[in-house]
Formats: C-alpha cells, sequence, structure tokens
C-alpha cells in the first residue's frame, strides 16, 4: 500500500462525498417529489447535461471492463467505440419525441411512456421489471470498478471477509446516503469532478505510458507477440473450447459477431433507464440535440482509453486471482508505471467514475419500481411526497443487490454481466422507439414479443456458460441455422419484432382491443414552450386504461 497514494485516493473521494451532499442545496428545491428528487427538477442545460449524460453512459465499464477485454485479448473488445459513435444520431432522431410526451404527460420513466402509449399496465410492467433486471448488473459493475481499485491499492488481500470488503462497504454507504438525500442533483454536481479527472488521467496515460515503453509500434507488436504465443502454447485448449484465443484484430469468422455487437449494443444504450433519467432531466429538446452532436467527444476518449489494455500487455502487467483477473489490470498498470501522486488520481478518477452511474443507476431502477409497480398497482393515490419517499428507498434496495450481486458471483469478465442486461433492455426497443412513432403494433403482439425475446436471450446467454465463463457465458451465439456467431441480444431482438409483427397481423384481424392510446401526435413534438399545454395534464403518472 502506497501511503501517498491512497492519501490521494480519500482527499478527492472525501471532496465528491461533501459535494454529494450539498447538492441537496444546489438549484433548491422540495425533493419531495419525483420531478426533484429524481429528475432534477427537469431543469438542466446543455452543459450540466453534458457532463451528467456522459457520466451517466461512460462509467467505470468504460474505466475497468473495455481496456480489460483487450488486456485479456477478446478478439472484439473494441465493440465499444463503434457502438458508441453510431448510438448518437440514432438518439438524435428519438430522444427528443420522447423528451417531448414525456413533458407533455409528466412521464418520469420509460415505462410510463408505454404505458400511456399502449393503454396497459401490464405492458408497462414488463418494460418497468426488464429495466430493473438490466440495471442491476449495470449497478454491480460499478461496484466491482470500485473494488479493483480499492485492491490493487492495498485494501484487499486475504483474512476477515468483512474487513477485506470494509473499504467497499463504506464507498457504498457514503453512496447510498447522498443519494438519498440529494438525488439526481448529487451526480449531476459530482459528474464535473468525474470527467475532469478521466481526461487529465487518460490525457496523460496516452502520451506518457507509450513514451515510457517504446512507442506505440512497440506496444502493438509486443502485444500481437504475447497473444501468438498464448495460441500457440494453448492450441488443444482453444480447440476444445477450454480457453479461449486471443488477438488484436477479429479474424473473419468474428466480423459479424463484432458487428453485432457494436450494433446491438448502440440500439440498447438509450433503452437503459438511467440513460432516459438523463434524457428528462433536461430543459428542452435543444438541450438533447446539441448533446448529441456533442457526446462523441467522449468516443475519441474512449478509444484512447480502450489502448490502454495493450499498453498494460506490453508493460508486463500481471494481476492477481485464479483465475486472473483482468479487471484489475488498468488499477495495476497505474500502480507500477505512474507516480503515486499521480496513481492516486488515477484510482480516484476510476472509483468517482463509477459512483456517479452507480448513483443515476439505482434512482432510475427506484423511479420505476415506484412509478409502475407500486403506484400502478398497489396505490394507485399515492402522493407525490410518498412516492418520492418510495423511491429513495427503493434506491437503497437496488444498491443493497447490486453490492450482493458482486460479492456473491465471480469477478472475471465483469463485461459480460452488463452484456446480458444488454440482452435484456435491447427487447423494450420495439415498445418505446417503435412507439414514438407509430401505434400500429397491438399492445399484446408488443408484450408477446417481449417475452419471446427475454425467453431467448436468456435461455441462449445461460447455455454459452464454460470453463472460461463461468455462470452466463459469451454475449456471442450461433445464429439459428448457421455457423456464424453473433451477439444474442440482436438475434432475440428479431425474434421479438417477428413475433410482435404477425401477432399485431392477427389480432387487429381479429378485432382485439388495441388499448387507448392516451397521447396525440401533437405531444411528440412540444417543447419547453408547450408549458401551459403541458400544465393542463396530470404530471404524476399516465391514467389507467
Amino acid at each position: 500500500m502506497s501511503a501517498v497514494a491512497v492519501t490521494v485516493l480519500v482527499f478527492l473521494f472525501l471532496v465528491v462525498t461533501i459535494l454529494g451532499f450539498a447538492a441537496a442545496r444546489w438549484r433548491r428545491a422540495d425533493l419531495d417529489s419525483l420531478d426533484e428528487w429524481g429528475l432534477g427538477g427537469r431543469g438542466f442545460g446543455t452543459f450540466v447535461a453534458w457532463f451528467l449524460i456522459g457520466g451517466d453512459l461512460y462509467t467505470a465499464y468504460t474505466f475497468i471492463a473495455v481496456p480489460a477485454t483487450l488486456y485479456a485479448g477478446s478478439v472484439t473488445g473494441f465493440f465499444a467505440v463503434p457502438y458508441t459513435i453510431v448510438a448518437y444520431p440514432i438518439i438524435f432522431v428519438f430522444l427528443p419525441r420522447l423528451w417531448s410526451v414525456s413533458h407533455r404527460h409528466g412521464y418520469v420513466t420509460p415505462a410510463d411512456f408505454v404505458h400511456g402509449r399502449y393503454g396497459s399496465k401490464t405492458l408497462g410492467l414488463a418494460i418497468a421489471v426488464t429495466g430493473i433486471l438490466a440495471t442491476a448488473p449495470y449497478i454491480a459493475l460499478q461496484l466491482v470498478g470500485i473494488q479493483s481499485v480499492l485492491q490493487v491499492a492495498g485494501f484487499g488481500g486475504s483474512g476477515n471477509w468483512f474487513l477485506k470488503d470494509l473499504p467497499l462497504f463504506i464507498a457504498f454507504a457514503v453512496l447510498a446516503a447522498y443519494t438519498y438525500s440529494s438525488g439526481l442533483r448529487a451526480p449531476a454536481l459530482i459528474a464535473f469532478v468525474k470527467d475532469v479527472l478521466i481526461y487529465v488521467v487518460i490525457i496523460v496515460a496516452v502520451i506518457y505510458l507509450p513514451h515510457k515503453l517504446g512507442g506505440w509500434g512497440h506496444i502493438f507488436s509486443t502485444a500481437d507477440a504475447s497473444f501468438t504465443k498464448f495460441n500457440g502454447d494453448n492450441a488443444s485448449a482453444i480447440a476444445s473450447g477450454q480457453a479461449a484465443g486471443k488477438g488484436l484484430m477479429p479474424p473473419p469468422t468474428l466480423h459479424w459477431a463484432y458487428a453485432s455487437l457494436a450494433l446491438g449494443s448502440a440500439l440498447a444504450l438509450f433503452m437503459y433507464p438511467h440513460s432516459v433519467t438523463g434524457v428528462l432531466s433536461t430543459r428542452n429538446r435543444g438541450v438533447i440535440r446539441r448533446n448529441a452532436a456533442l457526446l462523441p467527444a467522449y468516443s475519441f476518449l474512449l478509444g484512447l482509453l480502450a489502448l490502454l489494455g495493450f499498453i498494460a500487455v506490453a508493460a508486463g502487467v500481471t494481476v492477481s486471482g485464479n483465475p486472473p483477473n483482468p479487471q484489475l489490470a488498468v488499477p495495476q498498470l497505474f500502480e507500477n508505471e505512474f507516480p503515486a501522486w499521480f496513481a492516486g488520481v488515477g484510482y480516484a478518477a476510476i472509483a468517482i467514475g463509477a459512483l456517479v452511474p452507480a448513483a443515476i443507476m439505482s434512482i432510475a431502477a427506484a423511479n420505476l419500481f415506484t412509478r409502475n409497480i407500486y403506484r400502478a398497482y398497489l396505490r394507485p393515490d399515492a402522493t407525490p411526497a410518498e412516492e418520492a419517499q418510495v423511491s429513495k428507498i427503493a434506491s437503497l434496495v437496488v444498491k443493497v443487490g447490486a453490492l450482493v450481486f458482486v460479492l456473491a458471483l465471480s469477478k472475471s469478465f465483469a463485461i459480460n454481466l452488463q452484456l446480458l442486461g444488454g440482452v435484456w433492455i435491447l427487447q423494450t426497443f420495439p415498445a418505446i422507439v417503435v412507439g414514438l412513432y407509430t401505434r400500429w403494433f397491438h399492445r399484446w403482439g408488443v408484450l408477446a414479443g417481449w417475452a419471446a425475446g427475454m425467453a431467448y436471450g436468456t435461455v441462449v446467454a445461460y447455455r454459452q456458460a464454460s470453463p472460461v465463463q463461468a455462470h452466463f457465458g459469451s454475449p456471442l451465439a450461433l445464429f439459428p441455422g448457421t455457423s456464424t456467431k453473433v451477439y444474442i441480444a440482436a438475434t432475440a431482438f428479431l425474434i421479438n419484432l417477428l413475433v410482435t409483427i404477425v401477432l399485431t397481423v392477427v389480432l387487429r384481424a381479429a378485432k382485439v382491443d388495441p388499448g387507448v392510446d392516451q397521447t396525440t401526435e401533437a405531444d411528440y413534438t412540444a417543447d419547453v414552450d408547450d408549458e401551459g399545454v403541458a400544465a393542463e395534464v396530470d404530471p404524476h403518472a399516465p391514467a389507467h386504461a
């Protein structure tokens, strides 16, 4: 343990903790409503939203799992860079429509919109449950990032399990406390510190480390030689499926896997409840469009960050664990190659980079529970103050669940935890995005398509478990009837669409009640200037059909 590195880490953690609690007084308002506690008063402008949404999307997954996949030699590990680039033109088109209809009707969650659009509480419940299920492993991934930093910083090791994980419990308790007290304002304020730290660390790393290690050419050649040697030494194990091959670039047999991972992840990115929460917290449609144009700056940063995996290989970084845990590669690289004080800054960037999205994710999941389970089924007449209180408690429960998830399951290849959530959350795309443009889909057809996609994706993902990947394994599987591997979520999504379309035709032909659409076309183009119209609508939830 380096006293200097730990001191810097603790100091910066204390700074963001103070900011988290102080956020309750930033833009002071009554936090006893979901609009204020869960959406920051729906008043964030371009500058705040850029940091908030960026801090929401570029998480410990960015700092830990993406470089870890390249360090481990995963030939499809670089897919995260193109998928974030593809996502922004997509959201430029549809998110302003979601903002407008949510602004008009007071929707807080995507499930609120689905409930109102299709006139179906059941479909809204399905979307809410999916969002909670997909968000839980994503929060867990943030805690894995914190745990990796703490372990490399010297807080890990053997001994009493409670004492070993005590720093993680402390970080978790602080996160829970300021999220409870300040709501979405806390991660919005902390995101400023988080993003500054990340930009500084990555820019310094991609300039300083290649210079120290002999240049990028040497880094790539060293990584390639290391992966080639591994493949040669383990040829029989790779051929039998007992080990995964390594490489810098995906071979032709995995091109569809790489492409489907990128496209499927891009379509899923803004289906996550925490992404929608960041969007709905903005002031108007223009803020969303400007951020869709500005956020690709983070993709440039992500490309540089991913290369840290190859740098770690070239630097001879070895990681602990049995089997070795690649999630430790970047923190260990900082420990080995940077001065102690800057290693502490790097640790803090990763830890704070986990706190911001974890807070937003827990808020988003809590809002789904409150609006689309508690209020829709248990307490239809709940007051705004009661909704806010239930959401605060639910956010604590979600974080506890994520903590148990981290401590109980294997941490190897933590990216698969998030990719499994991606399989699930992509199945909400037809209900949400298609629903923003047409009401042709029948509500029961959408529900059946969702169920088919969820079932297929979960079963196939579970079957990918192997000696290399415990529990749910690789996100890739053979496309039915072919020898081509693709992203499981993409195949599940196609099945979802097919079932939805076929059943819609059948149900409409049979004249089955499609439900009452509580929105109008004008709702999808309304901006903040239509505040007077919006005020005439119940601001708490969609009416029950």
